[in-house]
């Protein structure tokens, strides 16, 4: 006889709630943008009131963050192969389908487009370096950049500068030699 189990109280569905919220943001972002998105409409679209929202953010910047930094680290992390040119060029070629495919690479965006006007947004950003972190646990292996000295964290911005500059500036994507820029990456560093 299979007995019905009582639904779970407190912190198991609010991690529901929670996780509901975040992928409420995306879709809203991909259906109406940041600038139309409100915590009343965040909180409908994830079935939960917006006390609920409330709980863990105050702004709906806050909770496209932190939904961006969840799916970012997923999507930027590659299999390293032992070869840094293919890792960086594998790397590079996640970093242009973030930025151009991704529903959390359009989050980053709008992100980085909203904080050129807002501080809050601006100060959320550098709480954490989403596309060095990435980069820098690419070549991390390789002990190039891997640490958070100046030195470093210039090599990791010569690696991803150009991708990010490309795609933000609305140029085609597939005009990008991700295996180029991975060589003439290596070869600054050289």
């Amino acid at each position: 006889m299979d007995k019905k189990q009582p639904n779970p109280v407190g912190r198991p569905r609010s991690e529901e709630a929670r996780d509901a919220v975040l992928n409420a943001v995306d879709d809203l972002l991909v259906e109406i943008g940041y600038a139309a998105m409100t915590m009343k409409n965040i909180a409908e679209r994830a079935g939960v009131s917006r006390q609920t929202v409330y709980r863990w953010w105050s702004t709906k910047g806050q909770i496209l963050f932190e939904a961006c930094a969840i799916d970012a680290k997923d999507e930027l992390t590659i299999s390293p192969s032992g070869d840094l040119r293919t890792d960086v060029s594998n790397y590079l070629e996640a970093l242009v389908v973030f930025l151009t495919a991704s529903p959390a690479g359009l989050a980053y965006r709008a992100l980085i487009g909203e904080a050129q006007h807002s501080a809050e947004i601006a100060d959320l950003l550098k709480t954490a370096d989403l596309l060095g972190d990435s980069a820098r646990a690419v070549v991390a292996g390789h002990k190039v950049g891997s640490s958070r000295d100046q030195a470093a964290d210039l090599a990791i911005t010569r690696l991803v500068a150009p991708v990010f500059y490309w795609i933000l500036s609305g140029r085609d994507p597939a005009a990008l030699s991700t295996k180029r820029l991975a060589r003439e990456f290596l070869a600054a560093l050289s």
